[in-house]
């Protein structure tokens, strides 16, 4: 889309990754980030025209993108962290087409107000990730917000009013943590019982195609509350297992998944 000369491919799949810590950036010994690492040559080899990013760490009242001409600003959204990790810089370029696209498929599908921000960078949830999956940054990358005080099947008819832009050769990507309780985080091993419990219903749930029962996972899900405090990282997954389409078949494969802090899943899915 961005990237006038170059092929339009179609992009079959979605994908949820799960972020974790932003030691990410620079941990050797999470597993995650040797995934991510080899995402390009062993989860999807295509490249894209563009990226879209959907990250638990954007909030807003009403959906945003950011709308960047020229390179993407790298916001360092964490505090009391190495030094190191205040240094690295992911120098992708903005993508105003897709982030004026993204609005008018919203507006289109009943989002009745969606805003642009011509300033706001690439957090943490949005650069992490691509830093490992994407190092050349030679794609333009575009965030979209989401709104905690909505509710789970919101952000589905979100993901499912931005399928089009697979057609159009556009990578959705929800980036949050299958678990996320920051208070929970501990320095030991093994996992603890509820953030494996919520984990494991999640898994089945996703691979047996039960979407309506994760978009209603307050409800449905053991240790729900435990597992997300606030519903910010989960909601990115909702968009992507959204934007899969309209197929009845639908099923999500889980394609990695690791461990760190005692309750932080690194548990993350690919839609089609």
């Amino acid at each position: 889309m961005e990237m006038g000369s170059q092929m339009t491919l179609p992009v079959k799949e979605t994908f949820f990754i799960s972020h974790g810590s932003p030691m990410l950036s620079i941990d050797d010994s999470l597993p995650a980030r040797h995934f991510l690492r080899c995402f390009k040559e062993r989860v999807f080899t295509q490249k894209p025209n563009s990226i879209l990013v959907i990250s638990g760490h954007w909030e807003t009242s009403e959906p945003t993108v950011n709308c960047i001409t020229g390179i993407n600003d790298t916001i360092y959204d964490f505090y009391g962290f190495p030094q190191q990790m205040y240094q690295l810089k992911y120098q992708a370029p903005g993508a105003p087409k897709l982030a004026k696209r993204v609005k008018e498929l919203l507006k289109s599908s009943g989002f009745k107000q969606v805003h642009q921000d011509n300033n706001r960078g690439l957090d943490h949830g949005a650069w992490v990730p691509l830093m490992l999956m994407y190092p050349e940054a030679d794609i333009p990358v575009c965030q979209l917000s989401v709104q905690t005080k909505k509710d789970g099947t919101y952000h589905f008819n979100i993901g499912k009013a931005l399928a089009p832009l697979k057609e159009e050769g556009v990578l959705i990507v929800g980036s949050g943590s299958a678990t996320h309780n920051l208070r929970a985080l501990r320095d030991t091993a093994g996992v603890a019982s509820w953030a494996m419990d919520f984990d494991n219903w999640l898994k089945e749930s996703l691979v047996n195609g039960r979407y309506e029962d994760v978009n209603n996972y307050m409800t449905k899900a053991p240790c729900a509350k435990l597992a997300h405090p606030w519903p910010d990282h989960l909601y990115p997954l909702h968009v992507a297992m959204g934007a899969a389409g309209e197929n009845a078949n639908a099923k999500a494969e889980l394609i990695h998944h690791s461990w760190s802090n005692h309750t932080l899943s690194y548990a993350s899915y690919k839609f089609k």
